[in-house]
């Protein structure tokens, strides 16, 4: 189950829609490709003249319930292993970010760093559930108080708009991309480049040798989400444009390769029309084809999948309607500890059962048009239904039981961003997630209460 996600993934695609939106209509204007005028690195004041010193603190807390059998286990200190109903999951996570200025000259020189910190607020093992990708506990399930590692360290060298980073990063494309749902995200280790020449043509190439999980001290390699067979990689590599050809629509075109796993493509798009003091549309599209390469640890693979979203906005009010379907007798799968996954219907479960179909029907209601901004609230229903494995011939996927499993999910929430003062782009987000399964479907039956408080600062 992918938790971007859970009902924060709720927020990114949703609230995607919501930011097309704008104070006068979209204009529809072809925007020739045009070479940018200034140079980042011409205006580059030094190593230490352009250092930062920043950070966030984030508060996590979570509690689940099963909404029928048990779904977690915990030991107790005897040894003995017992089912439980309920995980609960508090965490305050602290990143503490230095970044120094590029070096003045043709190629300029920089570095970033930074520290990662969690603190276990609840400890009790019953209550945990550990082992889990939200509090490190040892194998026994015992929390580990407080940890910290690097989650950042690199290296970067940059020409014109053209940059070269070498290290632990961050990094968000449609198919390697940190996530950032739990109190501390995810980074990779490895070499990208990413070329910024143009004013609406963008490049990126990378390539990643491990992966730094959420919740982990140590670095990892790559795995996929939802593979039965816990087989992993060594290297996953990445290269793609985006591209915006009018003001109003946004393209991106990827490719990756995941060593003896799978090559998979992604094409995606986003177009606003209309005004949305009166009335505008917001369309976006995502797709993914997926085929073995090389070994083929993850067994035979051929999955086309997609989502279609049609969002109407109106002031405060945004209604998206999306449309998703898995073609493929396997999951539609991504890399583990990413959010590599831009579908519509990503939400607490990812709605890429075999053969599935999905449709969401979503609300936000932004209150800045009544005189409260940074306050939304907003709702969602979506429904999973033909999921279909029973023609899978593989070992890699555990889904041949599965035949006409259906499953849905609603939830709700609310979020706030302080405007101003001493405060100010400090975020509080509660959501309130529902999810029912059919008794094959994967995710099972489930409630979820979550609250994140995210304060960031400066330093330096």
């Amino acid at each position: 189950m992918s938790i971007r996600t859970s009902t924060t993934a709720l927020a990114l695609s949703v609230g995607a829609f919501c930011a097309f939106a704008q104070a006068e209509p979209a204009s529809q204007d072809y925007m020739p490709i045009t070479l940018k005028s200034a140079s980042d690195q011409a205006q580059a004041t030094g190593f230490f003249e352009g250092q930062s010193l920043s950070g966030s603190t984030r508060n996590w807390y979570a509690r689940e319930h099963a909404a029928r059998g048990p779904l977690w286990r915990y030991y107790k200190s005897d040894g003995t292993r017992h089912d439980t109903h309920s995980r609960e999951n508090w965490v305050q996570g602290t990143i503490l970010n230095y970044s120094s200025g590029f070096t003045q000259g043709t190629i300029g020189f920089a570095t970033e760093v930074a520290a990662y910190n969690a603190v276990a607020l609840l400890r009790d093992r019953e209550s945990i559930a550990g082992p889990n990708n939200r509090t490190l506990t040892h194998s026994d399930g015992d929390p580990v108080d407080q940890w910290s590692k690097a989650g950042l360290a690199n290296v970067k060298a940059r020409i014109s708009n053209t940059t070269l980073t070498v290290g632990r990063q961050s990094l968000d494309t449609p198919m390697i991309a940190y996530i950032g749902n739990r109190a501390l995200p995810s980074s990779f280790q490895g070499v990208a480049l990413h070329s910024a020449e143009f004013d609406n043509l963008t490049f990126d190439l990378g390539t990643f040798d491990r992966v730094s999980p959420r919740t982990e001290q140590s670095l990892s390699k790559f795995r996929s989400e939802y593979g039965a067979l816990g087989v992993e990689t060594d290297r996953a590599s990445t290269a793609g444009l985006s591209y915006q050809p009018f003001k109003s629509l946004t393209t991106s075109l990827y490719a990756t390769r995941v060593d003896d796993f799978w090559n998979q493509y992604y094409f995606g798009a986003s177009h606003v029309l209309g005004d949305s003091s009166v009335l505008s549309l917001n369309t976006g599209l995502n797709y993914y084809k997926t085929v073995d390469t090389g070994s083929k640890k993850m067994g035979e693979i051929d999955n086309d999948t997609y989502s279609l979203s049609l969002g109407l906005t109106h002031q405060a009010h945004t209604l998206t309607a999306s449309w998703q379907q898995v073609n493929g007798n396997e999951y539609f799968d991504y890399l583990h500890e990413t959010n590599g996954i831009y579908l519509a219907n990503s939400l607490l479960s990812d709605f890429n059962g075999p053969n599935e179909k999905s449709l969401q029907i979503a609300y936000v209601l932004n209150m800045a048009q009544y005189g409260v901004p940074g306050l939304k609230f907003n709702l969602y229903n979506a429904r999973g239904w033909g999921i279909d494995g029973t023609h899978y011939r593989g070992t890699a996927y555990d889904v041949r039981g599965m035949d006409g499993e259906t499953h849905y999910e609603w939830g709700f929430g609310t979020s706030y961003a302080v405007q101003s003062g001493p405060l100010k782009d400090t975020s509080i987000r509660a959501t309130y997630t529902a999810h029912r399964a059919s008794q094959a479907q994967a995710d099972g039956s489930l409630d979820e209460f979550r609250v994140v408080t995210t304060i960031p600062f400066n330093i330096l």
